[in-house]
């Protein structure tokens, strides 16, 4: 499998958010290799849409990794313990990003285990804080280049039904609530809870 060029996050935030489902995440640490296939994505339109943090061009020490130019890691804490992985994409112009929400765990599954401390394969990486703590992402992870060799994402031909929805969790954004931003692999078992709730056709 060839890892995923530069050229392919210089584009769209829906097509890539599109494109990434069935894709495959890896993770190298000292502690091993962990990797998953992406099943479920939110995309992020960065200046004009209210859910992004870089609506109206926000720019702080959080976000300017967004203002880079497409595929570097963002990553940021929630609730005070649980991280996000995103990846940046476009041009330097247009700071949007695609939140990876959920994977389909491949390698690694036992130290995926031990850091998640659960043997519930299914639940593993249901979620973006689980797939992080479950692939070991963490604020070092920030910035990185996912076109270098610590994490990056591996092309592949795997051929999923892709359907969308609307984004969870963003009661704050007003009209941009029900924008149909979010894609997932139809009746795979590895999708977020809180997605299987809302899932839409």
């Amino acid at each position: 499998m060839k890892k995923l060029e530069r050229k392919f996050y210089l584009r769209d935030v829906n097509i890539i958010a599109h494109e990434l489902i069935g894709k495959i995440l890896v993770h190298e640490t000292h502690e091993g290799i962990t990797s998953g296939i992406i099943i479920e994505t939110e995309a992020y339109r960065g200046p004009d849409d209210k859910a992004s943090h870089t609506y109206n061009n926000k720019r702080t020490s959080r976000t300017e990794i967004q203002f880079n130019i497409g595929g570097f890691a963002y990553v940021y804490m929630i609730y005070g313990m649980y991280f996000c992985f995103n990846v940046t994409v476009n041009e330097a112009s247009k700071p949007e990003a695609v939140l990876i929400r959920s994977l389909e765990p491949l390698d690694g599954l036992e130290l995926m285990k031990t850091r998640r401390r659960t043997h519930n394969v299914i639940d593993l990486c249901s979620g973006p804080g689980k797939l992080c703590s479950a692939m070991g992402i963490n604020m070092q992870t920030y910035g990185q280049d996912l076109c270098g060799e610590k994490i990056y994402i591996l092309d592949d031909d795997i051929r999923l039904d892709i359907k969308t929805s609307p984004r969870i969790n963003i009661d704050y954004a007003q009209e941009y609530i029900n924008m149909p931003w979010r894609y997932y692999a139809a009746d795979n078992i590895y999708v977020s809870k809180c997605h299987r709730k809302k899932k839409r056709s």
